[in-house]
């Protein structure tokens, strides 16, 4: 603009000089002061002008300035959210929507997701997920080389008890592929979401370290103006949310934690189902799902049934339940899970509470003396979860579940069920004599499943204090309450079977308690939304385990603390 204004003058002042030269001169009659007034004119004029250009000057300097700042801020800021979200739905950092939003899913909005996104016809795809380089040290050899064990950490009196170890892996690398689309007043979306933390060969890390593909979810949901209804594999509605009771990934509570299985203390499943829901409004959901069920007795020989002598008891109820070794278990009916959830954002800080309920049967058959019988026993539980922002990017986080018969939710580290041994109604006195080779079962014996109760839970809190930084730390415990009694099929011994028994020893897993603190730092080096986003994830957490019985001179804990760190790449 200066080098414009200078032209100008260059080419007015020749031109007015020029004037006054080819100007004819003012005879004796002409008045001198019109010519002056001419020129305080001309002068006036180009001072204005002058004026002018300063001012277009000033205000394209404004823009520029205005410009550079909206860039900085887009560099730095969230992106108008609390939390770095790649395509996958998987969160890195506070996973919540600023407004409620509830039932965001298939909202038909045009707007690109990702610069990863394509249209096939009249739906739009967006491939997401991450990519992990994780590290691994555990004070103690739990045994296996990914998601922690919780109910198996080893005692200080055996061997792995003394070992540590420390592991690379990228098994937690994820991959995933969201579909939406819109037909009529139908907003359908499609998501499938798969890692390579499946089932192993015994050598995988001998040399090529390939580790199986699995599926983590699978579900298409369809939303027609109040309802919503889902089918396939999604996170368990008794799995806490954070919004809602939306399937997205982003919308469920399951830690920050590194750990491939998350935390003490949380209860989830990833299993098919189908639900429906119903939103009145943006603050309130209910509704209903139906989920696969499986009779669970904990793990490997965490239940002792009854012998039996020649009806051979153990062997027929081996058969019937599921010792995370048998998925073909004769399930009634699917388990029955009732949830209501409220969001709302008070003060501009979001508040999200909830309750759910589980409704589960357990069915045996038994043949005894030559006849079949079933007996069946209904249990159910209840949870409740609060996730509250209390200040500023600072949320506070809680969840707890009561029940009887859902061990198999707490992460499967309690049994569901226990089976005793009972005298038939009017039949005579079930008893034993002998025992080994020799036992002899008399009388009319009978079987009786029994449910264990259990609970569990989680408190703690999510801070992003910067942008790019995010503390967390949380504190989960479970509970599982002994259930056990005299084997009266058992010989002139009587064992005690079932649960949490004084004779089997602290080698076994019959847990009373399991607990664990845990702490993280998540970083965010950088983030694109062109390119993706660099994280550091940490955790440290402190685990121990309690038995239902000690032998003298035994431990009466175990212990293990470990650290995670991990380097993710998010697709953008």
């Amino acid at each position: 603009m200066r080098i414009l204004t200078t032209i100008c003058l260059l080419l007015l002042v020749p031109g007015l000089i020029l004037a006054q030269s080819s100007a004819p001169k003012p005879d004796s009659t002409t008045d001198s002061s019109a010519v002056a007034n001419e020129l305080k004119a001309l002068r006036e004029a180009l001072a204005d002008q002058q004026k002018q250009i300063a001012r277009q000057q000033e205000e394209i300097e404004r823009l520029k300035q205005q410009q550079a700042a909206k860039q900085d801020m887009s560099a730095d800021a969230p992106n108008g959210t609390p939390r770095i979200m790649d395509a996958a739905l998987h969160t890195a950092a506070p996973a919540r929507e600023v407004s409620p939003a509830p039932n965001r899913l298939g909202q038909g909005d045009d707007k690109k997701e990702s610069p990863l996104s394509f249209k096939i016809g009249g739906a739009d795809f967006t491939p997401g997920g991450f990519m992990d380089f994780t590290t691994i040290f555990r004070s103690t050899n739990t045994g296996n080389p990914g998601g922690t064990n919780f109910f198996a950490i080893p005692f200080s009196n055996t061997v792995g008890g003394h070992l540590t170890e420390t592991r690379f892996t990228a098994q937690n690398s994820r991959l995933s592929l969201k579909a939406t689309s819109k037909f009529g007043e139908n907003n359908v979306t499609g998501y499938a979401e798969m890692d390579f933390l499946g089932n192993d060969a015994a050598n995988v890390f001998v040399t090529s370290n390939s580790h199986t593909f699995r599926q983590r979810l699978y579900w298409l949901d369809l939303r027609r103006g109040e309802w919503e209804f889902l089918a396939g594999q999604s996170w368990s509605w008794l799995t806490p949310n954070r919004v809602g009771l939306s399937p997205a990934p982003a919308d469920i509570f399951y830690s920050q934690n590194e750990d491939f299985n998350y935390q003490v203390g949380l209860t989830w499943t990833r299993a098919p189902q189908f639900r429906v829901a119903y939103h009145p409004n943006d603050n309130w959901a209910l509704g209903v799902a139906l989920e696969n069920p499986q009779q669970f007795t904990g793990q490997g020989a965490e239940v002792t049934f009854p012998n039996g002598g020649a009806n051979n008891f153990n062997a027929q109820l081996a058969a019937q339940f599921d010792a995370a070794n048998n998925s073909g278990t004769p399930n009634l009916h699917p388990d029955i899970i009732p949830k209501i959830a409220y969001d709302n954002d008070l003060g501009g800080k979001h508040f999200h509470a909830e309750a759910a309920g589980l409704l589960t049967t357990v069915k045996i058959t038994n043949l005894a003396s030559g006849v079949f019988v079933k007996h069946s026993k209904t249990g159910g539980g209840v949870s409740a979860a609060v996730n509250l922002e209390l200040v500023k990017n600072f949320r506070i986080v809680a969840n707890g579940f009561l029940s009887d018969g859902g061990g198999r939710y707490i992460f499967g580290m309690g049994p569901d069920v226990v089976v005793r041994a009972v005298t038939a109604p009017g039949g005579v006195t079930c008893t034993s004599t002998g025992s080994g080779l020799s036992l002899v079962v008399t009388g009319n014996c009978d079987l009786k499943p029994s449910l264990v109760h259990s609970g569990s839970g989680i408190f703690g809190f999510e801070a992003q204090v910067t942008p790019k930084t995010m503390f967390y730390g949380y504190y989960g415990g479970a509970y599982f309450q002994r259930n056990f009694f005299p084997d009266i099929t058992g010989g002139t011994a009587q064992p005690l079977i079932g649960f949490g028994g004084p004779s089997v020893g602290n080698t076994a897993v019959q847990n009373r308690s399991i607990q664990e603190p845990t702490f993280g730092w998540i970083q965010t080096f950088w983030k694109e939304p062109q390119y993706g986003a660099l994280q550091l994830i940490t955790q440290y957490s402190y685990v121990t385990r309690s038995p239902w019985f000690v032998a003298t001179g035994a431990p009466k804990n175990a212990h293990l603390s470990m650290g995670w760190v991990d380097l993710r790449y998010v697709l953008p």
